[in-house]
């Protein structure tokens, strides 16, 4: 008997997501061969908490490993030192990702543009990304892996995870914040430049939303119509309001010893 495909929800932008056996299959986009060579680099190198890439199906479809485990988004709460292990993860990517020799005819996703291109990033580090299993935390759909830097990156890992809503209490989500930064090992130096990258990536992604749905782009319409776009203005708003602030509570929190390495952008 063959296996029966299973549709997997959560996704917004990927039209048809499903899962067969212990593979994914997922449209094919223009950045696929580009981003499937970047998976195979990093299983390559040993980082695990991306999925392995195993080519195209006789659909047309990408195959992709499948990871076992619950979204970061529906696990509920989490401590601090989930929020360290996030910082970590996404670390250790940035560090194997900078020696990622990018091939000549790639392709990528770019949204909108980045604040400069230093390596391939995830572009979409978020709790709805993040399979969190057993053993092993994966990030996945990698479609939007495009050149950034390290601060691009983790400025949209740092509104998502902890997360910060437009009006959310303001000490939680810079504790949040603060944890992740110190499993990163991000100097203090740098909280100030991190935030305002924050504010540029949630206004670029509402300003995104709403040029897409008036030039009647999908999934971006649809994504206008779910009101996507009156959460990342608001908090790009918010964030903006509060930077000072917010750069202060994160100064004011004791880090680990492990906060030592210096990244500039």
């Amino acid at each position: 008997m063959s296996e029966q495909e299973e549709q997997l929800t959560g996704g917004n932008t990927a039209e048809s997501v499903v899962r067969l056996g212990s593979t994914v299959r997922k449209p094919v986009t223009s950045s696929t061969p580009a981003v499937h060579s970047l998976l195979a680099y990093l299983q390559a190198v040993g980082f695990e908490a991306s999925p392995a890439a195993l080519g195209i199906d006789e659909q047309g479809r990408q195959v992709l490993e499948f990871v076992q485990g619950s979204l970061w988004s529906s696990v509920g709460t989490h401590t601090q030192t989930d929020f360290r292990r996030v910082g970590t993860i996404i670390r250790t990517l940035h560090d194997a990702a900078a020696s990622f020799q990018m091939p000549e005819e790639a392709q990528w996703n770019v949204r909108y543009e980045p604040d400069e291109r230093d390596l391939i990033c995830h572009n979409d580090l978020a709790p709805w990304n993040l399979v969190c299993g057993a053993d092993r935390w994966v990030f996945i759909d990698w479609d939007a892996a495009a050149p950034a830097t390290r601060l691009w990156d983790l400025a949209w890992a740092s509104i998502a995870f902890p997360p910060f809503e437009p009006q959310c209490e303001l000490p939680r989500a810079a504790t949040a914040m603060h944890a992740l930064l110190d499993g990163y090992r991000l100097q203090r130096s740098s909280y100030g430049k991190l935030i305002k990258l924050m504010v540029k990536r949630a206004r670029a992604e509402h300003d995104f939303i709403v040029e897409g749905a008036q030039k009647g782009q999908e999934p971006w319409a649809r994504l206008y119509v779910e009101e996507h776009h009156r959460y990342w203005g608001p908090v790009s708003d918010y964030i903006d309001q509060n930077a000072s602030a917010l750069e202060e509570l994160l100064a004011s929190l004791k880090g680990s010893l492990h906060q030592t390495s210096k990244i500039e952008r």
